[in-house]
């Protein structure tokens, strides 16, 4: 997998260039190698498929580790005297995902944490981001494929399209729900920070897993990122 830059990630300000000039080579393991029998077109998953959007495993290798790898992002912190609510669970209809989300803080080496990667793994929250519903990109990871060879809780990002709707609650019971307005693939050597995690006006969410399987290698070389927009928010 890809070496990491032992960059601890700084958090968000009102002018983030800096900080996120520092994350700009930081990118986290966790797409492992595969020896699968057969392995779908990098980058080509789909909504229709299940396991198929995944690389399925050959009868005898070690199970894959495939999951999120991205720059760790800049974060936003609520004020100290009111936190915003943390959010606790996902769902995406049109894609059939609803999860629970565990929390991501940061390793040692400065790499951002990924979720467990075995099957029915949930996704997670980077809580270095803002909660979703707040000012900023709210950033959530999730596995392409569990270590089974089975789908992922993220293995259908592909099927999804503008126009649909992500609904986060937090822990307040409060809701946001985010509109879909876009997805990309992105190459993990050339993963464009600003863009996926710099200050945004309004409230957004970020969703990202591995994408571009290469058989090859047994490892995932880009990312996919959905971005959304926030369009309702309703209180606890």
């Amino acid at each position: 997998m890809d070496s990491l830059r032992a960059t601890t990630p700084a958090r968000h300000r009102k002018h983030p260039a800096a900080a996120l000039l520092l994350l700009a080579g930081l990118v986290l393991s966790g797409c492992g190698t595969a020896t699968p029998s057969s392995a779908p077109a990098a980058g080509t998953p789909s909504a229709t498929q299940s396991a198929a959007v995944t690389p399925p495993m050959s009868p005898t290798p070690s199970p894959a580790k495939s999951t999120t790898a991205a720059a760790a992002p800049a974060a936003k912190v609520p004020s100290a005297a009111r936190p915003a609510p943390a959010p606790v669970t996902v769902a995406v209809p049109a894609i059939g995902v609803q999860s629970p989300l565990v929390r991501l803080g940061l390793r040692q080496n400065g790499s951002l944490q990924v979720p467990s990667d075995g099957p029915g793994a949930p996704a997670g929250w980077y809580s270095g981001s803002p909660s979703p519903g707040e000012t900023g990109p709210a950033v959530m990871l999730g596995h392409v494929n569990a270590t089974d060879g089975g789908p992922g809780v993220f293995a259908n990002l592909r099927g999804l399209k503008p126009g649909a709707e992500i609904t986060v609650r937090r822990a307040d019971r409060s809701t946001a729900v985010f509109t879909v307005t876009r997805a990309a693939a992105y190459s993990k050597n050339s993963f464009p920070t600003f863009e996926v995690y710099g200050n945004t006006k309004g409230s957004e969410l970020r969703l990202i897993t591995c994408d571009g399987y290469d058989p090859a290698t047994g490892l995932f070389n880009d990312n996919y990122v959905v971005y959304a927009k926030l369009k309702a928010k309703s209180a606890g």
